[in-house]
Parts: C-alpha cells; structure tokens; sequence
C-alpha cells in the first residue's frame, strides 16, 4: 500500500507542478493584458483630449495667445400659448429686442468680458424689468458647450391673437405684463470631422479654416423651465373667450433631448468664411402644469422636436477679425388640450485682434 501511494504522488508531482506552471502563465499573460488595456485606453483618452489634432491644410492653428474684441449683441425671444380644445386659440408674446455693447478678452477659445445694456445708456428702459440673462459658449475643435441662464422681464407685448373674438384686428398689438420666464441648462455636443472641420474658426476666431469641410455633429441639452402665466392681466376682449385649457398659473418643465445634425464651412474668399449648422433633437419633456383650483394640476410626459441653429460669417486673417454670428435654439411643447412654444436667438456683431505670438511661431533670432 505505501508503495503504490508513493507511486501515485510521483505520477501526480509532474501534473501538480504543470498545473502550477499554467497557472503562473495565467497571471503573467492576466497582468501583461491589464497593462496592454491602461496603454490602449490612455493613448485613446490622449488623442481624444488633444485639440490640435488636425489637418493643417484645412485648417490653419491660431498662433497668438490673446485677442481683444469689441463686441454687439442683440437678444430675441418670444413665448407662445395655445390650446386645440374645444376650438384652436393661440396667443404669442414677444418683447423689444435687447441690445448689449462690451469689451472681450480673449485666451484661445475662452472669452471673458463686460457688457452693458444700450437702452439703460439712452435711457429708454422707461422703468420696465428686463431681466437677466447669462450665455457663455465654449468652442474646441472636437467637442463645444452652451451654458445659458435667463429671468425675463415684465415688457412683454402680445403681438398675434389666433382663435378668439372676431373684435380683436389681426394686427392687435398691447403691453402684457402678465409673463415671467426663468430658464436654465446647457448644450454639449462633439464634431465627429474635427480633423477638417473647425467650429472655433467661425464662432471663436481661434483658427482659420482654408478649405471648405462639414461635418455631423451629436449632442445633449439638458434645461429646465419656469413659466409663470397671469392670465387675469390679459385685455378683457381675449379672456372672455378663452378656453378653459389656457387659463395656467404656472408651467415647470425639465427637457432633456439628444440631437444630431450637420454643420458646413464654406471658404468662399481668401481669408473668408460661412458656416451653417442645424441640429434637429429629440426631446423627452417632464412637466408640471398648475391651473385654477376648479382645473386641478396636471402632470405630463412626453416627446417633441426641439432645434438648435448656429450661422455665422467672419473675415480673419490671423491678425485682425470681424464678422457676425447667430445662435438660437427653440422649445416645443405639446398636449392635446395646451400647447407651449419659445425660442430665443442672440445675434453677435464684432471686431477684434490677436496678439502676443506662441512661443513656436517667433522668429529665431
């Protein structure tokens, strides 16, 4: 018996000792393959983070560091209120457009500055509230975001009355101070043809592009909506007819939709430059909307297409720029018995220069 175990253990030692081995091997070939994965995803995030990771004969690099731009903005917006239920009515509010006028300083992509309002200088705010409003866009050449931020004012005007009383003329027009919006989120989006295509040469200066290019760009918006809606301030010829389904007090809703669109530069001069983008985004809308106490609240979920419009057209020749920029976006929201539509647009005059050459493109003495 004690020889045949002995047998045995040295008919087993040889398969012990080659099970070892492998299992050894195991952990080398486990380990080497870990490290492998860290390079490849480190070389991945590398690549992926490095802006300046483009063809040269599209688009030419910024070789300044700094820039200073005087700058006029003008701000659009309009609200949009409407019912299907029991007939179609539709009341549209809009406000004076807002005029800005400041000095920017530039580092690269990134612009910080000051602005003031042109009606408060000439004196033409005649008392009214116009709110606050806050946008900052950062441009890259893989990826950008738009952060916004605005609290409307009380000088609203109702500029189209659709479905209500014959007495009221196509063209009726009153002051509405019954509409407050607060309204907050922000854009992101990546450009997949970034190696040809250059946002930042149309709407930062930062580049220049020399070749025409496109390409498709997708992203996220997330924003949340305040709405409050006085309608006992309406005219009292617009609130004798109105649908039950109107009279609101309050709309809060979260939108969250993902787009994908196109953008295209068209060099169509030396040193000139178009550029067109339209992002179409499917929107998944939350909301809480409070009516009267004889209405009760509602709650909805539900889907809509919202839009995203960049345009802009600038003269840059490395040294000095000008040109004017247009950014907007729209929001729809839609029920059988209430509908809500705005949109707001900020369209961007201005001029500037580059200066304080990188260090790679002075010349050697």
């Amino acid at each position: 018996m004690l020889k045949r175990f002995i047998f045995c253990l040295w008919m087993l030692l040889p398969f012990s000792l080659f099970a070892q081995n492998e299992g050894t091997n195991s952990i080398a070939h486990d380990s080497l393959t870990t490290e492998k994965r860290q390079g490849t995803f480190i070389k991945a995030m590398k690549k992926f983070l490095n802006f300046n990771d483009f063809d040269t004969t599209y688009i030419s690099p910024n070789r300044y560091n700094y820039a200073l731009m005087l700058d006029h903005f003008t701000n659009y917006e309009y609200y949009s209120v409407g019912t299907a239920v029991p007939e179609p009515q539709r009341l549209r509010f809009t406000p004076n457009p807002r005029n800005k006028i400041g000095a920017y300083f530039g580092w690269r992509w990134i612009f910080l500055g000051w602005s003031v309002d042109t009606d408060g200088l000439l004196g033409k705010k005649s008392g009214k509230n116009r709110g606050t409003e806050f946008d900052l866009s950062l441009y890259s050449s893989k990826f950008g975001v738009d952060l916004f931020y605005r609290r409307t004012g009380n000088d609203y005007k109702i500029h189209q009355v659709t479905g209500f009383s014959d007495r009221i003329p196509s063209n009726y027009s009153e002051d509405f101070n019954g509409l407050k919006v607060n309204m907050k989120g922000f854009n992101l989006y990546y450009i997949f043809n970034n190696r040809h295509f250059s946002y930042p040469a149309a709407f930062s200066q930062s580049t220049n592009q020399r070749r025409n290019a496109g390409s498709l760009i997708a992203g996220l918006s997330v924003s949340t909506h305040n709405l409050k809606f006085d309608y006992t301030k309406l005219p009292e010829l617009i609130q004798e007819t109105m649908n039950p389904g109107m009279k609101v007090r309050n709309i809060k809703y979260t939108n969250i939709s993902l787009n994908f669109g196109y953008a295209y530069n068209w060099v169509f001069a030396r040193n000139c430059l178009a550029c067109l983008s339209l992002c179409p985004a499917i929107a998944y809308k939350t909301s809480r909307i409070e009516k009267d106490a004889e209405e009760g609240n509602d709650w909805y979920k539900n889907f809509n297409i919202d839009f995203i419009l960049r345009a802009g057209v600038v003269y840059n020749n490395s040294k000095y720029f000008a040109g004017a920029s247009f950014l907007g976006r729209t929001y729809d929201y839609y029920r059988d018995n209430f509908s809500l539509n705005n949109g707001f647009g900020t369209l961007q005059i201005y001029a500037g220069f580059n200066f304080y050459l990188k260090k790679e493109h002075r010349k050697k003495k």
